[in-house]
């Protein structure tokens, strides 16, 4: 086995803000429906990005050096090639038991907490969180894939319908992933928009209708004007700002949805009430 001919790996741990340390340690050996996997390409989350410059996120902190990581794909000692769901659900509680192991009262997140991620060379996991890639997806593509489905699950929080106009607040990674997602879910019109100049232009590239700079929230006209006064049907905030809530409930139109995607940075998120319900808006948040 390769974990007995390789003793060591390297790993890179958080010991603190912004305290990112690569040690030598001893490569783990795979336990009871476990697998042992070289890991071979992670994704930057942005709630790793909040671990390491805030020391936690939301109710977790920091207890003890922690390896960042929950956007990984690698290949097992035999060879094959692997995506990795980085929650493991207990599937004995009952929300496992009625179909929602997102919602696990015991849920297991690399990464998070005192669960270690993918940040080292050699991690054991759960063998039924390992999904087989094909040779024509690269390592990095099935990294991509648990943002994904965040994506897909946000979509699906949406109940998009064919010939729907929506709205997509914050085009970083996720945000691009909804447009796409989105597109293939039928929706006439994608309007979406960001701070950032480069991701305009990305959420151009991936799909949307139209796209605009976001601009103390000057970007509500050019979508009013695109929808002809509307508004959108859904809106998705992916943004993790309050300038990209205020704008959602501000551009989603009379009986439509909200989906809050972010991840603020204080973990507070606030909200109009008397928009939401003279609106009568429907308001949903992403499990991520």
């Amino acid at each position: 086995m390769i974990s007995k001919v390789i003793n060591s790996m390297k790993v890179l741990r958080l010991h603190a803000r912004a305290d990112l340390r690569l040690s030598d340690e001893p490569v783990p050996a795979a336990g009871e429906e476990e697998r042992l996997i070289r890991v071979k390409a992670v994704g930057v989350c942005g709630s790793d990005l909040h671990w390491f410059s805030e020391g936690g996120i939301g109710d977790a902190n920091l207890e003890h050096p922690l390896v960042l990581g929950h956007e990984f794909a690698g290949e097992t000692e035999d060879g094959q090639r692997v995506a990795v769901d980085p929650a493991i659900p207990c599937g004995r509680c009952e929300f496992c038991e009625h179909g929602h192991p997102n919602l696990c009262s015991s849920l297991i997140f690399a990464g998070h907490g005192k669960h270690d991620g993918a940040l080292r060379e050699w991690m054991r996991w759960n063998e039924k969180c390992l999904f087989p890639i094909p040779d024509s997806l690269s390592f990095a593509d099935g990294a991509m894939l648990e943002p994904l489905g965040v994506a897909i699950h946000a979509v699906d929080l949406g109940k998009l319908k064919v010939g729907m106009t929506v709205g997509v607040f914050g085009c970083g990674p996720i945000g691009l992933l909804i447009i796409q997602m989105a597109k293939l879910s039928g929706a006439a019109q994608i309007i979406a928009t960001d701070k950032l100049p480069h991701r305009v232009e990305a959420a151009k590239s991936f799909g949307a209708s139209h796209a605009f700079l976001a601009e103390d929230s000057r970007e509500l006209e050019a979508l009013r004007a695109a929808t002809h006064g509307r508004g959108v049907a859904v809106a998705f905030e992916a943004a993790g700002t309050q300038d990209a809530v205020d704008v959602s409930f501000a551009a989603v139109a009379p009986g439509g949805k909200v989906i809050l995607a972010g991840i603020p940075n204080d973990d507070k998120t606030s909200f109009s009430a008397s928009t939401a319900r003279r609106k009568g808006l429907t308001i949903k948040l992403v499990r991520i």
